[in-house]
């Protein structure tokens, strides 16, 4: 049968509060990250078609601003 409780919803299992920050603090960086990469390939987008700088161009930008936005995303 089901389980009736009547306290407080606080008192069942035990919180792991360390592993929830850790999981924050990765969701965090993996939004920012996966932000940056997103700004990245559109800048690269604009560069190569609307600028002079062609798909090579373009990949090339895409490629130096991912490799910053991971590395500053941390």
């Amino acid at each position: 049968m089901a389980e009736h409780h009547t306290g407080p919803i606080e008192t069942g299992a035990p919180m792991d509060y360390k592993e929830h920050e850790k999981t924050y603090d990765r969701f965090i960086v993996g939004a920012k990250v996966g932000t940056g990469i997103i700004v990245a390939l559109l800048i690269a987008m604009t560069a190569g078609f609307f600028g002079h700088a062609g798909f090579l161009g373009g990949l090339l930008i895409f490629v130096v601003l991912s490799i910053a936005s991971i590395l500053f995303g941390r």
